[in-house]
């Protein structure tokens, strides 16, 4: 697969099957890998520590997102600590709040202070992600994620708080902005257009991804063919 539309928004994959994993290494629009309690429950991860070693010691050069499952802070900075010292190339996705809502930014200060990677996960606003900058821009690199799925799922345009985000990164450089949780491929193009420096794509979206500047007509025909194609298989009679 080519890169479509001279895209610069980089590409992570993100999901918990080992094994398409492993394949998507060799896939040069995939820079980075992301995964979560959620994904790694939905593949069937029983074994947390055992499947992020496999995944290290097949991909360990490339950036590689691991989440806390803690909901006490002095546990998530225990956790994200050890899962630290795993990979110089991990980053330790700390939601930004706990389920009680209380807010993250202290933990992120103290990592941040001893040099953990930290990817700020589970963010939909931009006052969010101010207040994790004020503890984190001085850290040696980051990511800040936020949910632009999830805010057009509210029937909000994610654009201006990811444009606003965009902005409020310029004084550092190291932190990067993530687009998560994207819906449809036009997703990344929209991500592309404004600048944004990563959007994480599940699999079965980057298998869309090929058909970036597919022609409209064949398509279509695509389309009708299989509606036809189905039916006859369904043997359908009138």
């Amino acid at each position: 697969m080519t890169a479509p539309l001279n895209l610069t928004v980089k590409t992570f994959a993100d999901g918990a099957d080992v094994a398409e994993m492993k394949r998507l290494r060799q896939n040069p629009l995939v820079r980075g890998f992301t995964t979560n309690p959620t994904l790694m429950r939905k593949f069937g991860i029983s074994d947390y520590e055992a499947f992020a070693r496999d995944v290290l010691d097949a991909i360990p050069d490339l950036p590689l997102s691991f989440e806390v499952f803690a909901d006490e802070f002095d546990e998530m900075e225990r956790q994200a600590l050890k899962i630290r010292d795993w990979g110089d190339n991990v980053y330790i996705k700390i939601p930004v709040t706990n389920t009680r809502g209380e807010s993250a930014v202290p933990l992120l200060e103290r990592l941040a202070g001893q040099g953990v990677k930290v990817n700020v996960t589970a963010m939909m606003t931009a006052a969010q992600v101010e207040t994790a900058l004020a503890v984190i821009g001085d850290a040696p690199a980051a990511y800040v994620s936020v949910f632009a799925g999830r805010i057009a799922d509210t029937g909000r345009d994610p654009v201006p708080v990811m444009s606003e985000v965009l902005g409020m990164l310029k004084q550092t450089p190291q932190i990067e902005l993530i687009w998560a949780s994207p819906r449809e491929v036009y997703d990344i193009k929209r991500a592309n257009d404004i600048g944004c420096h990563i959007i994480t794509v599940t699999y079965d979206l980057l298998h869309k991804m090929a058909l970036f500047g597919k022609d409209l007509d064949a398509f279509s025909l695509e389309t009708v063919k299989m509606f036809y194609d189905d039916a006859r298989s369904a043997g359908y009679r009138l």
